[in-house]
């Protein structure tokens, strides 16, 4: 029997037990989303039961109704989808221009400007709430479109949050860029603004999407900002905001909570299985010196 044979049949006890508790892992973090989905098809009377199954016998679309026939459900839904799409498309290109500065060009205090971004990571949002909110307030009285009660208020602090993260990410794929293929590049005749847009960001994509991911998930599911700052136009309110609507003194409508949640859920899991594709297949070319 060869040496490999042997060191195959060694590994593999090694190998079942790893994926025996990756398995393990991911049973346990899928659970709450399966047990959400459930209770959104569950009927009234197994939701309030004292003796929790984790089926249905009889499964129900009530609570789905429900939140449908929400008044601005549907508004709810474009706004948020609104928020999270600029948000992702600003944040990406100011993030992009940005890590190619700060990695292709020598400038005073580019360092400090770094660990700026880093310490601005470190900050919780929630010590900046009430900044911001007098900041949204006071820019308002300026700037039309930006000030509360308005989708400015929530789509700003969305992007200033998303950029020191996507600004750090994407400054390791800049610099995996050959600064030889830049050279390159301009020997062949092609200009500063052309090789930024035909070369090097298709190159740095794959960081791009990483970084729309986090944008996306972040500005979708955002409820502090969409609670503090959109105060009497209901109309701007975002998808999270119609959560609200099932918190009753008389008792709160879980399937109505679930089911919402559910439909919440839907377009981040299509936007992240879309990007995670584009994700691998970028990932899977390598930029060669």
């Amino acid at each position: 029997m060869s040496h490999s044979r042997v060191s195959l049949r060694i590994r593999r006890p090694w190998r079942f037990a790893a994926e025996a508790t990756a398995l393990a892992v991911a049973a346990v973090v899928a659970f709450p989303l399966y047990w959400m989905v459930l209770s959104a098809f569950k009927p009234e009377g197994e939701i309030q039961s004292t003796e929790p199954r984790p089926w249905t016998a009889s499964p129900s679309l009530d609570s789905f109704r429900r939140v449908f026939q929400q008044e601005d459900f549907g508004r709810y839904f474009l706004n948020s989808l609104f928020v999270a799409g600029v948000v992702v498309v600003a944040s990406a290109l100011i993030a992009f221009l940005a890590a190619t500065a700060v990695t292709r060009f020598n400038f005073r205090f580019r360092t400090t400007l770094l660990i700026m971004f880093l310490v601005a990571q470190m900050v919780p949002i929630e010590a900046l709430t009430i900044p911001m909110f007098f900041l949204m307030r006071d820019l308002g009285e300026s700037v039309p479109g930006v000030g509360l009660n308005t989708l400015g208020s929530l789509i700003l602090p969305h992007i200033a949050f998303s950029l020191p993260f996507a600004i750090w990410m994407l400054r390791g794929f800049v610099k995996a860029v050959p600064e030889a293929l830049e050279e390159a590049a301009y020997l062949d005749g092609a200009s500063r603004s052309r090789f930024l847009w035909q070369i090097l960001f298709p190159l740095v994509f794959p960081g791009l999407v990483a970084t729309s991911v986090f944008s996306f998930i972040s500005a979708w599911n955002d409820f502090l900002f969409a609670k503090s700052f959109i105060i009497s136009a209901t109309e701007n309110s975002t998808l999270p905001m119609a959560l609200l609507v099932f918190f009753k003194d008389e008792g709160n409508d879980w399937g109505g909570i679930m089911a919402a949640s559910t439909v919440m859920t839907i377009p981040v899991l299509i936007f992240f299985v879309l990007v995670q594709r584009r994700l691998v297949s970028g990932l899977g070319g390598a930029v060669k010196d």
